[in-house]
């Protein structure tokens, strides 16, 4: 039996006088035993709490900084009216800071044999799954002096998807895509391209896409247009070792470049060519392979959404092997890592010859911004120091990417909000010269 705070200020007003005789609660119910028939009756009133029935429906997922409901349904399967407190309890990280007590806790007024919905407002702060832990429901008697309490155990899960921020960039990449797929036609040279159409001879164009044979059937000089090819195999590699836990700004590394990774997959998708997505460190964390175009971003969200930095260090012959057997012909390899020196010359260097015999490579890092910022610094001595070390550090970062380029490697090397648009442009780029 639980007392309600109305209950200790009647117990406690009608056991003043024998206060010294009755110190606890228990004592002073003793010698007031209207008041405890008036709790025991109040008690007796209260809808049991074990006979509730709960069900749930509602979202199942939410991409991370929205809103999700989940409904949850209590039915009164007693002969009595419940009258009760509920607290649906989830993870801390469901909510926003300070938002738990306000969502999670609700008032129920349910006649007997009566159901209510009341819906939790989640709004998660951490990607990946979220599972409602139990719900706890205090039923008070009809004069609030007494309650029953008990807990439930109501399964359900939310899955929390990366926020894809940089949607916002791909129309002027798809409209550059157009400009590339011949709808407005240009000329591009280069292994790789498709024969598209012949048109007449314009002054400046490359004397090395002139038809002979077209133009010896007619009276203008014909040239050959190109147009990129189509259904090009891309394998998106995600570093998920220890260097993707390092925070940069406010997410970690992994998260920007999952970011990265998905607007990448949008536009190639739209481009006709197939994506696919490998996540490693020691072991093959996640793995997306051989879905159709319309399928693919979905499901890499789905995958990307439960990953989590491991703090290890990233095994890379493990991860050239296994981006090999993803790749059994010539493709993209678009490696997101880190640019660290000591991973690089000791892990991935070693292995490129393997991935750029048969494959191109594009390695793709997060640089800090807060590097740039120091390197810019001056007016005091602390603030010349940080410059020194920050040119140190950025100095290194372009050897390591120029170690990286004389291998064949590209490297795009921007910050968190940088490296998506400047990826997907590297990929236009590679795209119009035919190096897909």
């Amino acid at each position: 039996m639980a007392l309600t705070g109305r209950t200790a200020l009647l117990a406690a007003l009608g056991s003043l006088p024998v206060g010294i005789l009755a110190p606890s609660w228990t004592g002073m119910l003793a010698v007031n035993a209207p008041l405890s028939l008036a709790i025991l009756c109040d008690y007796a009133l209260a809808a049991p709490v074990r006979t509730l029935q709960f069900t749930r429906s509602g979202d199942t997922t939410v991409r991370l900084g929205d809103g999700a409901e989940v409904q949850l349904t209590v039915t009164n399967r007693s002969r009595r009216r419940l009258r009760a407190h509920l607290r649906d309890a989830w993870p801390p990280s469901s909510w926003l800071t300070g938002t738990e007590q306000a969502a999670s806790r609700h008032t129920l007024n349910i006649p007997a044999g009566e159901r209510r919905r009341v819906t939790t407002l989640l709004r998660p702060t951490r990607r990946g799954d979220r599972r409602a832990e139990r719900v706890t429901v205090r039923s008070y008697g009809p004069l609030g002096l007494a309650a029953r309490q008990g807990n439930h155990h109501v399964p359900w899960t939310v899955r929390v998807l990366p926020p894809f921020t940089s949607r916002k960039h791909l129309p002027s990449r798809l409209a550059r895509l157009r400009e590339l797929d011949g709808r407005t036609s240009v000329l591009t040279r280069g292994e790789g391209t498709e024969f598209d159409s012949l048109r007449a001879y314009v002054p400046g164009d490359d004397t090395r896409s002139i038809d002979w044979r077209a133009t010896a059937r007619q009276s203008a000089v014909a040239v050959r247009m190109w147009r990129p090819e189509r259904d090009r195999h891309i394998l998106i590699v995600l570093d998920t070792g220890r260097t993707s836990a390092g925070r940069v700004g406010d997410v970690p590394r992994l998260d920007a470049a999952m970011d990265a990774a998905l607007l990448l997959t949008a536009l190639a998708t739209r481009a006709g060519d197939r994506v696919d997505l490998l996540a490693h460190d020691r072991r093959t964390r996640a793995q997306v392979q051989g879905r159709a175009g319309g399928e693919v971003l979905s499901a890499m969200v789905t995958a990307m959404a439960t990953l989590e930095p491991e703090l290890v260090e990233t095994d890379a012959r493990g991860l050239s092997a296994t981006a090999l057997a993803s790749a059994p012909r010539r493709s993209l390899i678009v490696l997101l890592t880190s640019l660290d020196a000591a991973p690089v010359e000791e892990g991935l260097l070693p292995v490129l010859p393997r991935l750029t015999q048969r494959h191109t490579v594009l390695v793709a890092a997060v640089a800090d911004p807060h590097i740039e910022e120091m390197a810019g610094a001056r007016g005091t001595v602390d603030a010349v120091y940080e410059a020194a070390a920050a040119t140190q550090s950025q100095a290194q970062r372009r050897r390591t990417a120029e170690q990286l380029q004389r291998h064949g490697v590209v490297v795009v090397d921007a910050t968190p909000d940088n490296l998506a648009p400047a990826l997907a442009d590297t990929y236009l780029a590679l795209k119009a010269a035919g190096r897909l």
